[in-house]
């Protein structure tokens, strides 16, 4: 135990270069996946669902109800699909996760995702063993050695899309079935499921009726109670809702006419995540695009800034104190930038399942009188957590939902 223990501190500190130590220990530490999902069985259900959300859970739920020519409706709240799922094809010659973008556990689960067996992938990955790293202490740039990038590596592997996205690969296995059940601009305001039938009302004044309703929302919407249940949750629900860790955070790109910045640059902060990464690594690329991940209290400083433009501006000046005024001298005034943080349908970046207590997530994934389900990266048993946790657990609620009495 305690090797253990001074193992996960070496970790926890060493793993400096990559965007989330903690993220990735956990990935690794549970790796477990299902045998089959709900994809490979087959549903008699009778009734009409109602999914709240068209994030990868939501979809993922949508794709097991249309799969068994099931009666449903998605009320997605934006005016697209994909929740933190987002791609960017106009800021480099080859298409950026602006949301999700990592494979932080077994390749695998792509496998399983798509109802496939076997351990061949299909999809073009590259692993993300880093060739070049360093940490930024502030007022010195410290390179990572080659032994120890590859020790975290090995005991921490994981992958990107080489020429894909987080995006495409939902949409091509998931989403291009279900698209055209979406009802969009539809953000859900109560869930009443005091009768026999639920009864949905969304913020542009329309009413909807379901006999069972899957809330797929980010727990940043429930912790902001902005959906109103009737009867309102337990006390042990909503004090379950309010103990998940769901940071602030967000993601920046910028376009340079140079590649001067190693694969990933790790800043130390006290409370919280901040990584600049080449997001053009081991992609058959010509642009130079750096990428920035901030998450925790480290974004405040961000977010008193008045204008994307100026935390654009802070980027670049913080680039310019590492590398003697090279972002400037090279920078092609061209960038993405999207706050997870502070969309109104997020509110947050990502949540951690190991962190928390099994105890909490069981309350979290306890329905409402077996006529209101949740689903969510939150809520994954297999704690896979990210992209593969939120679909898997949409499947999961998919199939409880269709198997309860």
């Amino acid at each position: 135990m305690k090797f253990r223990n001074v193992l996960l501190v070496l970790v926890t500190t060493s793993l400096t270069f990559c965007l989330s130590s903690c993220y990735k220990w956990a990935a690794r530490a549970h790796k477990e996946l299902p045998e089959q999902t709900a994809l490979d069985k087959t549903y008699s259900y009778q009734g009409k669902v109602i999914i709240v959300g068209a994030g990868a859970s939501g979809l993922a739920a949508a794709k097991v109800l249309e799969q068994n020519n099931i009666d449903y409706l998605i009320l997605e709240a934006t005016d697209r699909y994909g929740g933190r799922l987002k791609k960017d094809t106009t800021l480099a010659d080859f298409p950026i996760d602006i949301g999700a973008e990592w494979i932080h556990s077994n390749p695998r689960v792509l496998n399983v995702i798509k109802g496939k067996m076997g351990d061949q992938i299909d999809e073009d990955l590259v692993p993300y063993k880093l060739e070049s790293a360093a940490i930024w202490n502030g007022k010195k740039l410290k390179p990572v050695s080659k032994a120890l990038r590859n020790f975290l590596y090995n005991f921490m592997p994981e992958s990107k899309f080489k020429s894909s996205t987080w995006y495409d690969f939902v949409n091509e296995n998931i989403a291009k079935d279900v698209t055209h059940n979406i009802v969009y601009n539809s953000a859900v305001k109560s869930i009443d499921y005091s009768s026999k039938k639920v009864v949905v009302k969304t913020s542009n004044g329309k009413t909807y009726e379901a006999d069972k309703v899957l809330v797929t929302v980010s727990i940043g919407v429930l912790k902001s109670n902005d959906i109103n249940f009737i009867p309102e949750l337990s006390p042990d629900k909503r004090k379950a809702i309010q103990s998940i860790t769901f940071e602030p955070g967000f993601k920046a790109a910028l376009k340079f006419s140079e590649k001067f910045y190693p694969d990933a640059i790790n800043c130390k902060v006290k409370n919280g995540e901040k990584v600049f990464y080449d997001i053009a690594f081991k992609k058959d690329a010509k642009t130079n695009i750096l990428g920035f991940l901030c998450k925790g209290d480290e974004t405040e400083k961000y977010y008193a800034l008045k204008s994307e433009q100026e935390i654009i501006n802070q980027l670049l000046k913080e680039l310019d104190d590492m590398y003697d005024g090279k972002a400037s001298q090279t920078y092609m005034n061209e960038y993405l930038l999207e706050n997870w943080g502070q969309h109104q349908f997020t509110q947050g970046t990502w949540t951690q399942a190991f962190q928390e207590k099994k105890s909490t997530l069981k309350v979290l994934n306890q329905p409402l009188d077996n006529k209101v389900y949740f689903a969510g990266e939150i809520n994954d048993t297999y704690k896979q957590m990210g992209v593969p946790g939120a679909i898997l657990s949409g499947y999961y609620a998919a199939d409880k939902l269709l198997t309860d009495e």
